[in-house]
């Protein structure tokens, strides 16, 4: 019975303590708009603005805000790009379409960091030029909260 009675406190204890530390790991939320007040668009330094605006942490919301297509402005995508190779060679095959051209208008388009391993984005608009010349790429590594 006592035995019983030991694994019962250890088990509620570890319960617990496990909450305790998921709550050290949530902490508060940030919404983050991708490029501040130049938003996601062809030209701007993503890799620069992702260094000057971490660190990001776990269930930050990245808000991806773009106009959509015209006669005279091709729209970006958001794509999540599977690798650093990928995301440093702006290959796209094996990458998921997290947003189409039409998505980043109004509000935008949010994206929650709630996995503790490296995200890459990058749009694949005009055949991977917007990557590779219109530097529409970063990464963010989510961070557990420090509070």
């Amino acid at each position: 019975m006592r035995m019983k009675m030991a694994f019962t406190f250890g088990a509620q204890g570890f319960i617990l303590l496990a909450i305790a530390a998921s709550f050290l790991l949530v902490g508060e939320a940030r919404t983050i708009v991708v490029g501040g007040s130049e938003g996601w668009r062809f030209g701007f330094n993503y890799t620069d603005w992702a260094l000057k605006t971490s660190p990001f942490y776990l269930n930050d919301k990245l808000v991806f805000k773009y106009a959509p297509p015209s006669d005279t402005y091709v729209a970006p995508n958001v794509y999540l790009l599977p690798n650093l190779l990928s995301y440093l060679a702006c290959n796209f095959s094996s990458a998921k379409l997290l947003a189409n051209e039409t998505q980043g208008s109004g509000e935008g388009f949010e994206f929650v960091l709630n996995r503790w391993r490296p995200a890459y984005f990058a749009s694949a608009a005009e055949d991977g030029s917007h990557c590779r010349e219109g530097q529409m790429k970063f990464f963010a590594i989510p961070l557990p909260h420090p509070n």
